[in-house]
């Protein structure tokens, strides 16, 4: 699986932490994982995806090993490799967050390690679902357990991915979480409406320095709106110039260009995050491969290739949101 072009050790090499005071915030991608026809991962391909998506303009950091990387089907030599070569590609210029899809404490611990050691910026927490799934979000004490093994692992910030619904961490799970895990930095928010603006409200800065970041694609100008001091999103890998355009605008308080480039954004957020939601990302390398930057849209069940009206459905989002090979439209000139 090691790659020759890989260079491991990549903090090693430079003895220095790059990104040592890394508070996440502002526009950040989570990208795609590129795989070959027999399912294999496309270094080549995955390589230059990173750096497209690492050369757009004013993104404050990647994420990779997420739900956009379909971390749920790779292994952990796998995901180290999505690592390293990630680091390899960009490492220098940016941070890289990094997931940790784990059930248990100690497997996510173990995974902390490797990934503190490798070269990463942060870590982004995925609940442990079967637990969760059977309402361990009303037993606190399990997700204070869980960061806290974590936590104890590595010195490297934490982001908790909070679930909407059946999956998310109750108000006052997150208050005793942020108050007794100092390295807790920030939330990854997908709650919709009056429970995302009370997070916003509640836990953004109140204690101490903590982030909520939005994950609410779907309606990413109305989260926003809402205060978040960043995006954390799959559909950066396809748009992140225009997140980084409506985060601006909104930050800035300019509501006639925020709506501007949010009307640029609503045919490709319509269309990837249309039911069934699990093929968002399916969705979004479809869009890549017709916009010239994957050479092929493979997915690794059980998720499936995308049906030719589903294409089409793609096509025509791309057209509406004026989507070309360079990207966004000269927002600038436009504004």
């Amino acid at each position: 699986m090691k790659s020759k072009k890989i260079h491991y050790g990549f903090i090693e090499s430079l003895n220095m932490w790059p990104f040592k005071n890394f508070h996440p915030q502002g526009v950040i991608p989570a990208t795609l994982l590129a795989f070959k026809n027999d399912f294999s991962i496309d270094e080549a391909a995955t390589r230059a995806h990173i750096r497209h998506v690492a050369a757009v303009e004013n993104i404050s950091s990647i994420t990779v090993n997420g739900h956009a990387s379909e971390v749920h089907a790779c292994s952990d030599d796998e995901q180290r490799y999505i690592l390293d070569l990630a680091l390899n590609e960009v490492g220098d210029r940016l941070p890289l967050i990094t997931g940790v899809w784990a059930d248990g404490s100690h497997q996510a611990a173990k995974i902390a390690k490797w990934a503190e050691r490798a070269g990463a910026s942060a870590l982004l927490i995925f609940p442990p679902q079967p637990i969760m799934m059977m309402q361990g979000q009303f037993k606190p004490e399990m997700a204070i357990s869980h960061f806290k093994t974590i936590a104890d692992a590595t010195n490297l910030p934490l982001i908790a991915f909070q679930y909407p619904e059946n999956y998310a961490y109750q108000m006052n799970t997150l208050h005793r979480m942020i108050d007794e895990i100092p390295t807790l930095i920030a939330i990854k928010d997908w709650n919709m409406g009056q429970v995302h603006e009370a997070h916003v409200r509640e836990l953004q800065d109140v204690a101490r320095k903590f982030t909520v970041l939005s994950t609410n694609s779907g309606w990413l100008m109305g989260s926003l709106t809402m205060g978040a001091k960043g995006v954390l999103s799959g559909s950066g890998s396809v748009i992140a110039d225009l997140q980084v355009a409506l985060f601006q605008a909104v930050k800035s308080g300019n509501l006639p260009k925020a709506q501007k480039i949010n009307d640029r954004i609503y045919p490709t957020a319509k269309c990837f995050y249309g039911l069934p939601t699990t093929d968002m990302h399916n969705r979004m390398k479809e869009a890549l491969v017709m916009l010239g930057r994957l050479p092929r849209a493979i997915v690794r069940p059980p998720l499936v290739k995308l049906s030719q009206s589903e294409l089409y459905t793609i096509r025509i989002a791309i057209k509406k949101s004026g989507l070309s090979y360079q990207g966004a439209m000269n927002l600038e000139k436009e504004s």
